[in-house]
């Protein structure tokens, strides 16, 4: 493998029922920021899916120098071996420096078959990637359990390969008037290895929320206490409407679900508003909010880690912090 025939980077710019997922928009920001410590500054995006050609432009908007689309009925739902098979191909021939997936269901499942047929490393769920002195992309991750960060790099082969976790980069402003190039892609699938069949899709129903996408979070910890005292914080959550989530101790107690779980080992958010009630500020925890525009911490102990990343500390009994605070902008929403 001649490691210089490989320039430039490619994102997987994931697309569900024709809406391009925010972690494929963040990713094109971090790309764009990457190229500019290569050599090769391209950044490319590959759109996979049925009629879909028309999102192209926006991948523009955020970043992409050029989007290879590749269109048709056979990528109407998402096919783990046909996907791969677009990737192989585009890979083989654009031979990219950089290929970066979203950490999502589909991008965890694509990722690593497409790094098994290039015969390339694959550093997962990364909440860090920045260019070296020699040009080689540093991957960082949590490893043990999140005790400790690690960083990975991939020297013989390419293309460095990583799956980010959503939340994690942050998306460039769009550009409407930015140019760039839209490239129609076929690709000829193998059909014959193409094992499995899609016959339906069926929608989960239910009350999931993307926590990632929301501007304000209320968030409880271990301080909380039982499943029963999250409605003071649901109580403040609805009067700022924002969304209630938690850190990992609540979830493992089960008194929320997984998909409200914020930290290393839930997801990375970056509210315009995080209330920090109850959480000690543990680094894993830290890592998954670290990045909000303004934290509002509430805990007993006034020497708790989470006031050193807090902008305004409350030292307090939570359960009477939050019912106060409530009630306080309930009055100031009612004189209004």
């Amino acid at each position: 493998m001649n490691l210089i025939d490989y320039k430039g980077i490619l994102v997987f710019a994931e697309q569900r029922d024709g809406k391009i997922q925010n972690v494929a928009l963040e990713l094109i920001g971090k790309a764009r920021e990457l190229a500019e410590s290569i050599d090769t500054k391209t950044v490319s995006a590959v759109l996979i899916g049925e009629n879909i050609k028309g999102l192209a432009q926006e991948l523009i908007h955020y970043g992409a120098d050029v989007v290879y689309v590749v269109d048709g009925a056979e990528y109407k739902v998402y096919d783990t071996e046909k996907f791969a098979q677009v990737f192989k191909a585009l890979i083989n021939d654009k031979k990219p420096e950089i290929v970066l997936f979203g950490a999502t269901t589909i991008g965890r499942d694509l990722a690593p078959r497409v790094s098994s047929r290039m015969t390339t490393g694959l550093t997962a769920d990364c909440t860090r990637l920045e260019i070296a002195e020699d040009k080689s992309l540093w991957m960082t991750r949590p490893a043990f359990g999140g005790n400790l960060m690690a960083t990975i790099v991939c020297p013989d082969h390419r293309p460095q390969m990583s799956t980010v976790r959503p939340g994690v980069m942050k998306k460039r402003n769009k550009e409407e008037d930015r140019k760039g190039e839209i490239v129609d892609y076929p690709v000829t699938l193998d059909m014959s290895k193409c094992k499995v069949q899609v016959l339906e899709v069926v929608k989960e129903e239910g009350n999931t929320v993307d926590i990632s996408e929301a501007k304000i979070l209320v968030s409880g910890g271990r301080g909380v206490g039982h499943k029963a005292n999250f409605q003071e914080l649901e109580d403040l959550a609805a009067e700022v409407g924002g969304i209630v989530s938690a850190s990992r101790a609540q979830v493992d107690a089960g008194n929320i679900s997984h998909d409200r779980q914020v930290g290393q080992t839930g997801k990375t958010v970056r509210p315009f508003v995080y209330f920090a009630c109850g959480i000690s500020g543990a680094i894993q925890h830290v890592a998954g909010m670290e990045e909000s525009e303004y934290i509002i911490a509430i805990n007993k102990d006034k020497y708790a880690p989470i006031f050193s990343v807090a902008d305004l500390g409350i030292v307090g009994d939570v359960h009477k912090v939050l019912p106060l605070l409530t009630e306080e902008i309930r009055k100031f929403k009612a004189a209004k």
